[in-house]
């Protein structure tokens, strides 16, 4: 048979065809007033996708790029840090902390666990400048109640910063960004809107501008106060990615038209998406036979999925792309091996997920020799469609997509 290939990564993600055509198309000069226009309709666009009225800015980087300055423009050197680390992403944070010379305070948990909110309010200390977390840790698809975090942060130290890197929360976890505090926010451009990597963008407070007035780290080319006075003016402080913004304002238009022309329904639906194509992906997956890596608090942005002892994940990788075409990833760092990932954010949906799981059913009968009857897992998959199909409304208490999320 043929095989097409196709992307079940958590970044990059399958692209947005009417993105793709707007890439294709994207022969602007950036100092122009085509550019101008389209880059001021796309920084609005953006402040409605991630729902706040704070700024947003777009830097041409990846999000490691934002991640740093978060910390560069928010730091001096010798500030203290609060660090929630709870896999690779959390332990990125941690060495960029370093890099600028920040005291950093760390909280760490098992990979695939998330955290305990009064270890939390004990590591904070009344000179915290800064807490950064993830909202999902991609590494382990787990996802930290950020609603409940800052909270604490509230309560505890409330002129402390609360950056969140969303990479892959934004588009797959409800924010209210300016209702909990979140002074700054980071997305990337290969996640849930569908476009290829060289994009960051992240919502800034006014308490975040304000101290990035006193630190004293240097800053070049992340210097977000430029980024802002050249956005003002509909322009990007050094050369942008036309391209790559032409795809975005394009996604976004997209997902608009999802929720019938309304930004804010459009994220919602994409949120929704995902959460279904991931009750899916675990419900077949626990009817297989396999393990979720992290079940307590799974993230809608990829299932991370355990191996039987004695077998190597990165098994199941080579086959699915072997046999079927279908690209998933393996662990990262320690967890090499011994996970599997799947992905559900951007542009999946019903059909992606149930075909993904029919190859996984060979894989798992014929490879894996689990002991299974074809059927089952499409079988646990589509129950649990119907039944979100048939409720239309999730039953979460907290906007953090998980039943008990905030373990107050």
């Amino acid at each position: 048979m043929f095989r097409k290939t196709r992307l079940f990564t958590p970044g990059p993600t399958p692209l947005l065809p009417a993105a793709q055509f707007a890439m294709a198309a994207a022969d602007i000069h950036h100092r122009t007033a085509e550019f101008r226009a389209l880059y001021t309709k796309v920084l609005a666009q953006l402040k409605e996708f991630v729902g706040t009225k704070n700024d947003v800015l777009l830097l041409s980087c990846s999000g490691t790029g934002a991640m740093e300055a978060s910390v560069s423009n928010l730091t001096s050197p010798s500030d203290r840090i609060l660090v929630l680390s709870a896999g690779k992403f959390g332990e990125r944070w941690t060495a960029l902390g370093k890099a600028f010379g920040c005291n950093v305070d760390l909280v760490t948990v098992p990979y695939g666990e998330t955290f305990d909110l009064a270890t939390i309010k004990a590591a904070l200390k009344p000179d915290t400048k800064a807490v950064y977390v993830q909202a999902t840790e991609t590494s382990t698809a787990t996802r930290h109640c950020i609603q409940a975090i800052a909270k604490v942060i509230q309560a505890t130290t409330p002129e402390a910063l609360l950056v969140v890197d969303g990479i892959t929360g934004l588009g797959t976890t409800h924010f209210d960004i300016d209702g909990w505090g979140i002074d700054v926010l980071i997305g990337g451009s290969q996640k849930a809107v569908m476009i290829p990597p060289g994009l960051a963008y992240l919502s800034v407070s006014d308490k975040a501008w304000a101290a990035m007035e006193a630190s004293k780290n240097p800053r070049y080319y992340f210097d977000l106060r430029k980024e802002r006075k050249s956005a003002k003016a509909g322009e990007s402080a050094y050369t942008p990615s036309v391209a790559l913004i032409a795809g975005l304002g394009a996604a976004l238009d997209y997902i608009a038209g999802q929720g019938g022309g309304d930004l804010a329904k459009g994220r919602i639906a994409l949120v929704e998406n995902a959460e279904t194509c991931a009750a899916m992906t675990r419900a077949g997956l626990v009817a297989l036979g396999f393990t979720l890596f992290a079940p307590t608090a799974p993230s809608a942005a990829a299932t991370a999925v355990s191996v039987p002892e004695g077998l190597d994940s990165g098994t199941v990788v080579k086959e699915l792309k072997a046999k079927f075409g279908a690209v998933i990833t393996n662990g990262q760092g320690d967890m090499k091996g011994k996970i599997f990932r799947i992905a559900h954010l951007g542009f999946f949906d019903y059909m992606d997920t149930i075909a993904l799981l029919g190859a996984l059913e060979f894989i798992a009968r014929d490879t894996l020799k689990l002991p299974i009857q074809l059927g089952q897992g499409l079988a646990a998959a589509q129950q649990v469609f119907a039944d979100r199909k048939e409720n239309q409304v999730l039953n979460n208490p907290c906007l953090c997509g998980r039943q008990t999320c905030c373990r107050s």
